[in-house]
């Protein structure tokens, strides 16, 4: 299991790489895998949200500076 922060790196990579991209398929492929880390983010940041008791060591105070 991932922190949320890690599975937003990801998207963050994606992003960086479809920006890099010239063919449009790949772009949007890249795109899209961006989208579906950005959901496991969210998805990880609720269940730690709902059960605190799951949250990886730093997990927790991590999410706290996203959310401000």
């Amino acid at each position: 299991m991932k922190k949320a922060s890690e599975y937003r790196q990801h998207a963050q990579e994606c992003r960086n790489l479809a920006a890099a991209m010239d063919v449009p398929e790949q772009r949007e492929q890249l795109l899209e895998m961006a989208q579906h880390w950005e959901t496991l983010a969210a998805d990880r940041a609720a269940l730690v949200a709902k059960h605190p008791e799951l949250a990886l060591k730093g997990e927790r105070e991590e999410e706290a500076r996203h959310r401000r």
